[in-house]
């Protein structure tokens, strides 16, 4: 008999959409525990209110909600260039955003992308578009 595969498991930062305007993702490995991974796999975890922050040339992904518990801090891994450009683009005053959590072959992979904080009325702008894109859907 043959194994059937169960469809890719990923976590979405819909969040992320809403309140940043999103350029190129970028996709870092995670240094996880076996438990930790185990969560991940089985869709127990909530990026809503993690952020991703460099300290000593090393990215570090905080408030990584994992089952019932926040998971302080996680190191993320990316190579020396890939570190360099995002540190780059942080201190022109973009925010380093994950957006997706998921399985790759036997890793973890987060992708996060560089954003710009949207404005209030940018939002608005969001939520009429997604409006009119659901009317037309309608009719």
């Amino acid at each position: 008999m043959k194994k059937v595969k169960k469809p890719a498991t990923t976590v979405v930062n819909r969040r992320a959409h809403f309140d940043y305007q999103l350029g190129e993702k970028l996709e870092v490995g995670m240094v996880l525990t076996g438990p930790q991974v185990r969560l991940v796999r089985d869709r127990h975890a909530q990026l809503k209110g993690t952020y991703v922050t460099i300290r000593n040339h090393e990215l570090w992904l905080l408030n990584l909600t994992l089952g019932s518990d926040t998971v302080e801090r996680i190191k993320l891994l990316a190579t020396k260039k890939q570190i360099a450009s995002l540190e780059r683009e942080k201190k022109e005053g973009s925010t380093i955003v994950p957006v997706e959590l998921y399985p790759f072959k036997r890793h973890i992979k987060l992708a996060i992308a560089i954003g710009k904080g949207k404005k209030a009325f940018d939002k608005r702008q969001t939520i009429k578009g997604r409006d009119l894109d659901r009317e037309g859907k309608r009719f």
